[in-house]
């Protein structure tokens, strides 16, 4: 018989859960054993070792099209490496750099010649390389990155160059130890004409893991976090590659210097290529995501065991999770949890159409781009706030190495800022909704843009991301009362979550044409980017909400174990909608969504909900799917403890 938490799990899986099923097994072989040490050698070998156990194990052929040797399922590429987090992040973002980052520019960026060349060799390891795109002086701005390529057509041959400080490449997984080439982005120049940033594919390590002529690399030592990913940088003198080493799928130099693109456009053309990326960025969220379970299911378990004060009955001392404080501090960071992975499945799931598909549709990839955006920076902000805050839970336990925790939070630390800085990328989301997704955004200037985001006065219909129809039907069936039990009515909570964000991104429109009448173009966007940041969290607060539904819906049957997962699926959503209004408590009072005395009713409402879980807390993660393995922290094991 199916548990209920077996049916959480099953329904917070989706789509690819057999996927995930099949990599729980893989990572429960004791080489997969959680470890934590601060000795990078150590921690980079045993990630290589691991890195290659995977490789033969055919992890890597998910992510390559079936032409090039792959299986060609995408979704199931993100899934494997989001689940690698659970394990150790250093593995998850090794493997992200050589398959998912490098192998991904290799064959979304490059042509035939490149996939017959290289892409074999890159999914069986026999071709170790890294993604040399952030340089010390740049990293959200990719546009003006310094480093260049100039062709010389005396010889055939591009010339790399780094020709200021500022151009080194920097923080670049692989760069200081493993990688032998580098997927290399760099200003593409021709007969003195800059065509922008394109890809080439760079060697920059001999046989004997020494620097080629004109390759300078150096190691970034001791970071942070994630000791197994041995980050470097690369300087170029002068380094020559044949001109068949662009990556040439946007952009072509032919032997002459003509250049040619089938995107005439060069901002949009820019966009277009980034865009291919955005796996990455998927992974990232994903991979956040897992690590916060992980390091909440450890603080649950913790706090179901670990006694404080006696009760006054004199019934002995109390367990930690019984105190609602307690409740408070993990309950709605698990909830969010549970709503952040229903988004994250159907993003991937989205990620996987669009990448699969023959001629994907152009208004979709920018609506996977901004949504993308959106999850990267929401997983990776609330892994940082719940893994702080799981670590807190557990007292002093909670520092030592042996309960996970601390490395947990070390190694995701750096995911707020690397594939986009999170505030960057918030700002990008607003952007398109300000647009609403027009044709011509990417090839628009920051002017234009301004200019037209503030005609547009917020005058759009918001896109339902996941179930319109059943969305329609809970919208439908709100409870707008003074009524206390009114805002457990999930129709109630989604016209929240939908009149906040339209009401937000119309005043954002209204100030921008105010502004932009008064002011520069970047003077009236800087005026307003608190605004712009508010509306766009309040988008993604509320499509995280709808795919939250949607999930709900999908834990389908008649079985009494199947019916309890959706009460507790729907106390979980309530608890997340109601800790998001709480959140922002005051604007919704400010801006009269909600009186005083119903504001006062969201804070109960969260004791109450916390207090209807409290039987269901081990249940909760049991419904993550971590396995024991994995989850493995000494301090649940009182067996072990040593005198």
């Amino acid at each position: 018989m199916t548990t209920t938490a077996e049916h959480l799990q099953n329904t917070l899986d989706g789509r690819w859960r057999d996927v995930k099923n099949r990599v729980r097994k893989e990572l429960s072989g004791e080489v997969f054993r959680p470890h934590y040490t601060p000795n990078t050698v150590i921690a980079r070998t045993k990630v290589g070792e691991q890195l290659r156990i995977m490789a033969a194990q055919g992890a890597a052929e998910d992510g390559f099209s079936k032409e090039h040797g792959g299986n060609g399922d995408v979704g199931a590429a993100v899934t494997q490496i989001e689940m690698l987090a659970m394990s150790d992040l250093s593995l998850m973002v090794k493997a992200g750099v050589q398959w998912g980052l490098f192998g991904g520019a290799i064959e979304n960026l490059g042509t035939e010649r490149h996939h017959q060349a290289y892409v074999r060799r890159i999914i069986d390891l026999d071709l170790l390389g890294c993604f040399a795109m952030t340089e010390t002086g740049h990293g959200s701005d990719v546009q003006s990155l310094e480093t260049t390529a100039t062709y010389d057509p005396a010889t055939d041959e591009f010339i790399i160059d780094s020709p200021t400080p500022s151009s080194r490449k920097d923080y670049i997984g692989g760069a200081a130890q493993t990688a032998t080439v580098a997927a290399v982005f760099a200003q593409l120049i021709t007969g003195g004409e800059s065509h922008g940033v394109h890809c080439l594919f760079v060697p920059i390590r001999d046989e004997g893991g020494n620097d080629l002529p004109g390759v300078t690399t150096s190691d970034c030592h001791y970071k942070g976090g994630l000791p197994g990913v041995d980050n470097g940088r690369i300087m170029f003198d002068h380094v020559r590659v044949p001109r068949e080493n662009l990556l040439n799928k946007y952009g072509d130099v032919a032997a002459d210097g003509t250049y040619t693109s089938p995107i005439e456009n060069s901002n949009r053309r820019f966009f277009t290529m980034l865009g291919t990326l955005i796996r990455g960025r998927v992974t990232v969220g994903g991979s956040a995501g897992a690590a916060a379970r992980v390091a909440l299911d450890i603080a649950t378990r913790y706090a179901l065991e670990r006694k404080q004060f006696s009760a006054p009955d004199g019934g002995g001392e109390i367990v930690i999770m019984d105190y609602l404080v307690h409740q408070r501090r993990l309950f709605p960071l698990i909830a969010r949890s549970y709503a952040l992975q229903f988004a994250q499945n159907e993003l991937v799931a989205k990620c996987h159409e669009l990448q699969t598909a023959d001629d994907p549709d152009p208004e979709e990839q920018r609506e996977l781009e901004s949504r993308a955006a959106g999850l990267k920076a929401a997983n990776t902000w609330h892994a940082t706030k719940a893994i702080q805050e799981a670590r807190e839970a557990c007292g002093g336990a909670g520092y030592l190495a042996e309960n996970r925790l601390i490395a947990l939070k070390a190694d995701t630390d750096v995911f707020t800022t690397f594939e986009g800085d999170n505030h960057v990328l918030t700002q990008l989301v607003a952007k398109e909704l300000l647009t609403a997704y027009a044709d011509d955004i990417k090839g628009m200037s920051p002017v234009e843009w301004v200019r037209f985001a503030a005609n547009f006065a917020g005058e759009r219909v918001a896109k339902r991301t996941a179930a319109q129809a059943i969305m329609q039907t809970i919208v439908d069936s709100r409870q707008d009362n003074e009524e206390e039990g009114s805002l457990f009515n999930r129709g109630t909570q989604v016209k929240m979550f939908e009149d906040r964000e339209e009401y937000m991104i119309a005043s954002v429109a209204r100030r921008l044409q105010g502004k932009s009448k008064e002011m520069s173009a970047f003077d009236a966007f800087n005026a307003v980017q608190d605004h712009v940041l508010h509306a766009a969290t309040a988008h993604i607060d509320r499509i995280v909400l709808e795919a939250f539904v949607a999930g709900i819906d999908a834990c389908a049957g008649d079985a009494v174990e199947v019916q309890e997962a959706r009460k507790v699926l729907g106390l979980v959503c309530d608890l997340y909608a109601l800790s998001v209004i709480e959140d922002d408590k005051a604007w919704y009072i400010e801006h009269r969504f909600l009186s005083t005395e119903r504001a006062k009713a969201v804070t109960r409402g969260i004791n109450d909900r916390c207090r209807l879980l409290r039987p269901y807390a081990e249940t909760l993660v049991e419904g993550f799917g971590i396995p024991e393995q994995l989850r493995y922290a000494e301090m649940l094991h009182p067996e072990n403890l040593q005198v």
